[in-house]
């Protein structure tokens, strides 16, 4: 079980890591858009991650 968190860990870092390395003026943008949301927006978009993210899991697994 620890072995797999390390390994869904490791790779959220790679998929983390692709935006900044691949186009790093884009990156900069989408956090510059970030900084002009309110935080109800900001929660929104986290909650439909960690929604979207499950779903996945119980689909995949």
């Amino acid at each position: 079980m620890a072995s797999n968190l390390l390994l869904a860990f490791a790779l959220m870092l790679v998929l983390e890591g692709l935006m900044p390395f691949v186009a790093p003026a884009a990156w900069r943008e989408t956090f510059r858009r970030l900084i002009q949301m309110s935080d109800g927006q900001i929660r929104f978009i986290g909650l439909t991650s960690m929604l979207v993210g499950l779903i996945l899991l119980i689909l995949f697994s």
